[in-house]
């Protein structure tokens, strides 16, 4: 299957599972997948207010900070300032987990994928210049995080993805605007 573009709009958007806020789905595995039944779960999060996260028995999760400035505290683990310069951070998602902001509502955006059967690896990248992308086996997901570009020849902007699932390849990123990505890797264990 050849690389195909999620535009942000299209995404639906969907209570929490804990009820406290509203979460925009970019993409979960099987299609349409309950909250307790998904493989793995692409999704982007309005944070308003402090509070426990919900709990996802069986799940590890990868949370990036989009915009705005938290403290997450995962289970036992010491608290993390989480912003939108420091890299993803990944964490059980069946631990108690609660964050504090900083600095008003956060944007954030979550890699969840179900233990024993998935795993996922999160990387934030920067660019100015054109360059490439080496994309490894399985499925590959390039998250536009911020700025715009055409991604092996297609037009992005902000909060678009960039979803291909036919194994290794190259992209070409030609940046028309500075752009901050985040590449995501989901593969079967």
């Amino acid at each position: 299957m050849a690389a195909r573009i999620i535009r942000h709009a299209d995404c639906r958007p969907m209570p929490w599972k804990n009820g406290g806020g509203v979460t925009t789905e970019i993409l979960a595995w099987p299609p349409a997948a309950g909250l307790d039944a998904f493989d793995w779960r692409i999704s982007m999060a309005q944070v308003a207010s402090g509070g426990p996260f919900s709990v996802f028995a069986g799940i590890d999760r990868t949370l990036t900070v989009l915009a705005g400035t938290m403290r997450l505290t995962a289970g036992d683990a010491a608290p993390v300032a989480l912003s939108p310069q420091s890299q993803p951070y990944a964490f059980p998602g069946d631990v108690g987990t609660e964050a504090a902001l900083i600095d008003g509502p956060v944007l954030d955006f979550n890699v969840m994928t179900r233990r024993g059967r998935i795993s996922h690896a999160v990387e934030r990248l920067a660019f100015s210049k054109p360059t490439e992308i080496a994309q490894g086996e399985g499925i590959s997901l390039v998250f536009v995080a911020s700025g715009s570009a055409r991604i092996g020849g297609q037009p992005v902007a902000a909060f678009d993805t960039l979803y291909q699932e036919d194994g290794t390849a190259t992209l070409k990123i030609e940046p028309t605007e500075p752009l901050s990505l985040l590449l995501v890797s989901i593969r079967l264990i």
